[in-house]
């Protein structure tokens, strides 16, 4: 059995990063779900998110198998939430995650459930209880890791890929002890 832990990501993993996060934008491409497909998250995004030690990155066997992004504080795509609501209002102390994605070697071992877990369990650690994530409508594989993993959908958000019009996410939140 794999070795298999979530950690913190560093420059060197960059190169990976990048690889997983392209290949999750064909891989959602050939799927016809029409999420990050208009140049988010863009490398630039993903640079950013290593160097503000936001960034982690999932190992299995020594290799980068999945990465991830932990927004800490107010997520602006977050405040206005329609068809339902925040527990503890829009604007309370919560951790958001962003980008996850598993590599396209690594797909179907179920790891985005570890993944996501590892991110909960980051987040509480960071002194956080109040967790929350998106994704697309269409993205059905996202969903189902999201809600098996304890996430209950709150309502729907709306973001923006760069000039794209505005597309409608269904957001979820996870509150612990």
């Amino acid at each position: 059995m794999p070795a298999t832990y979530l950690r913190k990501s560093t420059e060197k993993d960059l190169p990976d990063i990048l690889e997983v996060i392209h290949s999750a934008i064909a891989y959602l491409h050939e799927q016809g779900i029409d999420q990050w497909q208009h140049g988010y998250p863009a490398d630039s995004d993903l640079e950013k998110d290593v160097q503000n030690g936001i960034n982690y990155v999932l190992i299995v066997d020594g290799k980068v198998a999945g990465t991830a992004t932990i927004h800490q504080g107010i997520d602006p795509n977050y405040l206005k939430i329609d068809d339902g609501e925040w527990l503890n209002g829009a604007e309370n102390h919560y951790a958001a995650i962003h980008r996850v994605a598993i590599s396209n070697k690594f797909r179907g071992q179920h790891l985005s459930q570890k993944l996501v877990s590892g991110l909960v369990t980051v987040s509480s650690i960071l002194g956080y209880k109040d967790i929350r994530i998106d994704t697309h409508p269409e993205n059905m594989a996202m969903q189902h890791v999201i809600t098996s993993n304890g996430f209950e959908k709150r309502g729907i958000i709306h973001m923006r890929e760069n000039d794209h019009p505005w597309t409608a996410r269904y957001a979820y939140q996870m509150l612990i002890d």
